[in-house]
């Protein structure tokens, strides 16, 4: 996969504010999304994340914002892979509008065992798709 994975967006109506940007909530929804189709792309959707027994836990995710979007606007919400650990790693998010960085975030991920027993090592699968190889 490319250094850096790109889901085309557009903001939806209900996600604007009474100041006419989408809400700050809405972000982790989006980045969430965006995560989704980038594991699908690399071969881990749902039934895939189940072959491999595991399953991911958001544990922190930090957000700075530059500028609003706003209702209907197409934007960018870029993935890239960051620090790969034994149970953990980092994914780095960045929403664009034409180029520009509207707001850039990192959040970090566990991989857990699907029967809620707690955390377990990276799958070998995962780390190929966070590394690229």
């Amino acid at each position: 996969m490319p250094a850096e994975f790109v889901v085309p967006w557009r903001a939806r109506y209900y996600e604007v504010d009474q100041q006419g940007v989408v809400f700050n909530g809405w972000y982790l929804s989006w980045f969430d999304e965006a995560i989704s189709r980038f594991l699908e792309a690399g071969g881990l959707d749902t039934a895939g994340m189940a072959a491999a027994a595991f399953d991911l836990q958001l544990v922190r995710s930090e957000i700075d914002w530059r500028a609003g979007v706003r209702w209907e606007e197409p934007v960018e919400i870029v993935v890239r892979p960051g620090r790969i650990g034994t149970t953990s790693f980092d994914v780095h998010f960045t929403v664009r509008r034409n180029g520009e960085e509207t707001c850039a975030a990192k959040t970090v991920y566990v991989a857990i065992a699907p029967d809620g027993s707690g955390k377990t090592p990276v799958p070998p699968a995962l780390r190929a798709l966070l590394t690229g190889e």
